[in-house]
């Protein structure tokens, strides 16, 4: 894998986690994002964040959620706020260099192997 995440935890509802990507290699060109996935669930987008700061989330984290990169575009973060039970999942972190919509896992060619977040009520 190109991409490492890093910081998911246990939380309860209403707590906050941190979310971090270490890419292996030069991602600057890259738009990325965070994606995640529930047992028995498909996957799904959650944030994105393009080559000049441009981000998008998906309303159910939209107020709750913020994802960011450093300035030298190398490290990729989720900072999560105000967590519900329905967080739960794995949480994954995806780049692509083409156009697409930012929404679909299969525009996207590097994937991280996740990182686990629970929030208990």
């Amino acid at each position: 894998f190109q991409l490492q995440e890093s910081g998911g935890d246990s939380a309860q509802t209403g707590g906050s986690l941190r979310l971090s990507c270490a890419p292996n290699g030069y991602y600057g060109v890259f738009c990325m994002a965070w994606f995640r996935q529930a047992p028995g669930m498909e996957r799904e987008a959650v944030a994105s964040i393009d080559t000049v700061g441009t981000t998008t989330y998906a309303d159910s984290v939209k107020g709750r959620f913020t994802i960011s990169r450093d300035s030298a575009k190398v490290t990729l973060y989720l900072e999560m706020n105000n967590l519900k039970p329905d967080d739960t999942a794995m949480y994954f972190c995806a780049a692509k260099d083409h156009y697409g919509d930012w929404d679909d896992p299969r525009n996207y060619e590097d994937w991280g192997q996740g990182t686990q977040v629970t929030v208990s009520s």
